[in-house]
């Protein structure tokens, strides 16, 4: 699994679900695990597997086109 996102827990969980309906199996885990689990701006960890990070980056990262 490689790094994709670290940022506040209520981002990424809603980056794990977007990338899940676009076939990517994401996982997500907490950067400091000695905090409380129900803190939605918690720093949490998104990982993606290596071989489906360049498409996760390009769904995710990469400039779009049609928006010009």
């Amino acid at each position: 699994m490689k790094l994709f996102y670290t940022g506040p827990a209520v981002n990424a969980e809603m980056l794990v679900v977007m990338l899940e309906k676009h076939g990517i199996e994401a996982k997500q885990e907490f950067v400091d695990t000695d905090g409380e689990s129900e803190d939605l701006n918690r720093d949490t960890k998104v990982l993606v597997p290596e071989g489906e990070y360049d498409r996760a980056w390009r769904l995710f990262y990469a400039e779009r086109e049609d928006e010009l």
